[in-house]
């Protein structure tokens, strides 16, 4: 599987396959630390990584406290020059670079990168916006349940126990997939603002406190 087939990911989505910040993604960028055929920027500046980008942003980071940046540097250079194709039968092939003594291993770090992206395809095929399901709010397949909410209470750190509990439809895996898309893609922009009250209902309790009367 190289770069000319397969799909693109946004810095967050990038993020998440690689497993480190946003920051460290579009780091690789603005340092010139992965080859330019690695990522393309659109007309509007957006950025777009390949799937492989993930392997070498990965490793870049997570071997950072054995390897220094030349070494980091010189590795994803010797080995984006010759990509090819990584599993056969199932398998990851060996996929290794050689330079004088060193011998480095990249076959975790593409390992690992493959594996997070399964789970974010899955996490993809679980939410589903439909415009007739709450407004097209993103909810569970099969489901009313937003998944931000979901996210929400996972990044609250509310038990999975307590959330199967409110929620008995719902399984730990879809809860954790759940996470994951929100993590892969995070609201924007200011949240929406609560729907007024049915008519006939009562308010029962207000924060907005009423200006006092100025003494006369």
């Amino acid at each position: 599987m190289t770069t000319a087939t397969m799909g693109t990911l946004t810095p967050t989505e990038a993020a998440v396959v690689a497993c480190v910040s946003v920051r460290d993604v579009n780091r690789t960028v603005d340092e010139k630390i992965l080859p330019e055929d690695l990522y393309a920027i659109g007309t509007d500046r957006t950025r777009r990584f390949y799937i492989d980008a993930c392997t070498f942003i990965a490793f870049y980071f997570k071997a950072a406290d054995r390897l220094t940046s030349e070494e980091r540097l010189r590795t994803i250079t010797q080995a984006s020059a010759h990509l090819r194709k990584y599993f056969k039968n199932g398998r990851v092939k060996e996929w290794i670079v050689s330079d004088d003594f060193l011998r480095i291993d990249l076959a975790p770090f593409l390992k690992g990168v493959h594996e997070r992206l399964a789970k974010l395809e899955k996490a993809r095929a679980l939410v589903v916006e439909d415009p007739q399901i709450l407004d097209g709010t993103p909810v569970i397949e099969g489901t009313r349940i937003p998944v931000y909410d979901i996210a929400s209470s996972v990044e609250a750190g509310v038990p999975v126990e307590r959330i199967l509990g409110a929620y008995p439809g719902l399984s730990a895996e879809r809860i954790s997939l759940a996470a994951l898309y929100a993590q892969a893609n995070p609201l924007r922009g200011r949240p929406p603002r609560s729907p007024s009250p049915p008519r006939g209902a009562i308010i029962v309790s207000s924060r907005r406190i009423p200006r006092r009367k100025q003494a006369s």
